[in-house]
């Protein structure tokens, strides 16, 4: 039987993972905000997390804390991919994906061209987005704090209850 605080852990993993994942959707939907590809990669540790999360909470309790180190480190992953498009963002180095490259267009018919062109308009992935203008903090930054803190707060819990009674 998995204690109740491993439980809660879990449960707060899912919640956060979710919260981030609509918090991200809501701005594309209702916002009007285009993700990037970069912004696109960085939702895939959150979606893991939110998976394994819930999976976690019906199994055993020491494959239960297998699972929220699980957690701890793809959310590390989430910050080291936002880290990456906070560094691409900056322009302290080119992005890694080809697809937030412009496309080299020269030498083309008009038809290779338009052929060339993506079916949905995207970002170009060294553009900063905002969620509140007034507040100079990308998402791309937002993504880190909020995974670094999270990935803190519950090793943190991990390392103080890992041998503690139910």
């Amino acid at each position: 039987m998995m204690i109740p605080r491993l439980r809660f852990a879990l449960c707060i993993c899912a919640l956060t993972a979710a919260a981030a994942l609509g918090l991200a959707l809501g701005s594309e939907r209702f916002g009007g905000l285009v993700p990037c590809a970069l912004c696109l990669v960085e939702r895939w540790p959150y979606r893991m997390v939110l998976v394994l999360a819930l999976v976690g909470l019906v199994l055993p309790r020491r494959l239960g804390w297998v699972v929220l180190w699980a957690c701890i480190l793809l959310l590390l992953a989430a910050a080291g991919a936002g880290f990456v498009h906070v560094g691409v963002e900056h322009g302290w180095w080119p992005s890694p994906l080809p697809e937030c490259m412009a496309p080299n267009l020269r030498g083309l018919s008009i038809s290779e061209r338009l052929a060339r062109m993506p079916a949905t308009p995207s970002k170009p992935c060294d553009e900063p987005t905002y969620l509140i203008a007034s507040i100079p903090v990308s998402m791309a930054e937002m993504n880190v704090i909020y995974a670094l803190a999270l990935a803190a707060g519950l090793a943190i819990f991990a390392v103080r209850n890992r041998r503690s009674p139910p």
